[in-house]
């Protein structure tokens, strides 16, 4: 399994130092960012004896903090590739739905891997004329080798806003990662397997995985 995720939630759990909880700027892609780890970090530290009698707090977390800054529809049409033009509009919808609901299950799963690690952020660089950036962080942990990580983020030319729709760990794309896997099956069994495959990981429960080693497969970009 790709464990793209785990270096997310290392993110977003390490960035306390960085500020309190605050409004989310969905104007700045660099503040986006960080604003939205400060978010989720506060809500997790604030109910974190919860969170270890009910692991699957963290989906309704991630559903009210995170998921709302995250392009999830572009996300589910990019993992789609080329298949996208296959996939009968009727089950579009649906396919849409249970990605979102995927997005929330992996981010959840992804919180069960925090130990204590501390993020540094690349300098903010000028934005103003384009449409996508990609936001880069590096986390440092004394007990493991360091992982670059960036995340891309895009902004909607009709409202201005910016949302992320992507997370690269050590070059590998999530979305990638994820248009890889599910490629063959889309080719060979169509898009209700894909949809019974993200259903059956959206079924199994939370758990929380602190101190496990950190795994990032896949192939790079």
């Amino acid at each position: 399994m790709k464990k793209f995720m785990v270096a997310i939630g290392i993110f977003m759990m390490s960035v306390a130092g960085i500020a309190n909880a605050q409004e989310v700027n969905e104007q700045n892609p660099y503040e986006l960012v960080q604003d939205v780890a400060n978010r989720t970090f506060e809500r997790i530290k604030a109910n974190q004896e919860a969170i270890k009698a009910d692991p699957e707090m963290l989906r309704t977390i991630m559903q009210e903090e995170l998921v709302p800054h995250i392009d999830y529809k572009f996300a589910a049409f990019m993992v789609l590739g080329k298949h996208f033009k296959s996939v009968p509009q009727e089950k579009m919808g649906e396919y849409i739905s249970v990605f979102r609901q995927y997005l929330v299950t992996t981010y959840a799963v992804a919180m069960g891997y925090y130990d204590n690690q501390e993020v540094i952020f690349e300098p903010e660089s000028s934005f103003d004329d384009k449409k996508s950036v990609t936001v880069r962080a590096v986390v440092q942990d004394p007990n493991r080798p360091e992982i670059k990580i960036a995340f891309k983020v895009r902004k909607d030319t009709k409202t201005n806003e910016w949302k992320a729709y992507d997370m690269v760990a050590e070059g590998i794309s999530m979305l990638n990662s994820k248009r890889s896997e599910f490629e063959s099956i889309l080719r060979q069994d169509g898009i209700d397997a894909v949809i019974a495959l993200m259903r059956d990981k959206i079924g199994k429960p939370v758990e929380l995985n602190q101190g496990e080693p950190i795994e990032i497969e896949g192939e790079a970009e």
